[in-house]
């Protein structure tokens, strides 16, 4: 019984810490989002997470808030493991053991194999208790596109489409939009969270997007990138005109896994494509996208343009299957957030 006891408290202090991390979604590229809690007896003495790379780690940022607390007897709360090598900041293992913490607790293990472990071994030599694993699956999903760039070197990929019930994204007379306002902010909150847009040429010359963050009080704005094979975009246009134009990328003819592998290299750790369904099709043939953010507007229009093209499959038996399907109403329309099995 003190075993589960001892259990259920882990979690219930490490919920608070994956608060902390919220905090910090979309605004610590290239770093992953982190938070730690300080607790002694059975209270929460402090909190912190980490704001931004270069600024002090989740564990640091806990430590201060004590303000010369002692932390003797306390345990502190990590979602992710402690870093142990100098980097942009010095370790953080560092700084757990002169702060004199008695027990250390952590729910992700770092994903670079070369640093995966380090913490517990470094901590437990020098005689600090170390938990790790508690709450593991939310603190690693937290870090998902992070730990995917760790690992390939590829950014997080997620599809995002505005689409009818029978899967078209033509513009529709009369209106450029086809889902509705209420979709359109939450997408938003989508761009927010990513380190570039990615769209086809096509896109470009047929709609002439901004792509920039709207209605969103934080958040740096994410690169703009267009795949096109001619190379014919047309100069006047918002991403090569307007204040963030310096964020815009332009990759002619190269094969869209390169143009993620040059992203990657760039520090980019997520991308959004947000179109046109030729992209789309390329990003699904390649198997290069992870997660699809779709948005359903109560319209059937038919017409000439798929939200994902493609070459597409032979049957149903090579069919992309998506898992974890969550669904939620939005307005009128309906949004399906997935991950691609």
């Amino acid at each position: 019984m003190m075993k589960v006891a001892a259990r259920g408290a882990d979690e219930k202090f490490m919920r608070a810490a994956l608060s902390e991390a919220r905090k910090g979604i979309g605004r610590t590229h290239p770093n992953p989002a982190v938070g730690a809690v300080i607790v002694k007896g059975g209270k929460i003495l402090a909190k912190g997470w980490h704001r931004g790379a270069g600024q002090p780690h989740a564990e640091v940022e806990a430590i201060r808030a004590m303000k010369g607390k002692p932390a003797k007897g306390a345990t502190i709360y990590v979602t992710l493991e402690p870093c142990s090598t100098q980097g942009r900041t010095p370790p953080c293992t560092d700084a757990i053991r002169e702060a004199g913490f008695s027990r250390v607790v952590y729910g992700a293990t770092d994903p670079n194999p070369a640093h995966a472990g380090r913490a517990k071994k470094l901590l437990t030599r020098s005689g600090i208790e170390v938990i790790n694993g508690v709450l593991g699956e939310e603190c690693t999903a937290i870090n998902r596109d992070w730990n995917k760039w760790i690992v390939t070197g590829l950014p997080y990929v997620t599809a995002k489409a505005g689409m009818t019930l029978d899967g078209r994204i033509s513009s529709l007379p009369g209106s450029r939009w086809i889902t509705s306002e209420e979709s359109r902010a939450d997408a938003m909150k989508l761009r927010a969270r990513v380190d570039a847009i990615l769209v086809g040429g096509e896109t470009v010359r047929a709609d002439n997007p901004r792509l920039t963050l709207r209605g969103i009080k934080s958040g740096l704005q994410p690169w703009r990138v267009v795949v096109t094979k001619s190379g014919r975009l047309p100069s006047n246009a918002h991403l090569f005109t307007d204040e963030f134009r310096d964020r815009t990328l332009v990759y002619k003819n190269k094969p869209l896994r390169k143009v993620l592998e040059d992203l990657g290299k760039r520090g980019v750790v997520s991308v959004m494509i947000e179109g046109g369904g030729r992209t789309l099709g390329d990003a699904f043939d390649h198997g290069l996208v992870d997660e699809v953010q779709f948005y359903y507007a109560p319209i059937l229009s038919g017409g000439p343009t798929p939200a994902v093209g493609g070459k597409g499959v032979k049957d149903n038996e090579q069919a992309i299957r998506l898992v974890d399907p969550a669904y939620r109403k939005i307005g009128p329309d309906i949004r399906l957030t997935a991950r691609v099995a």
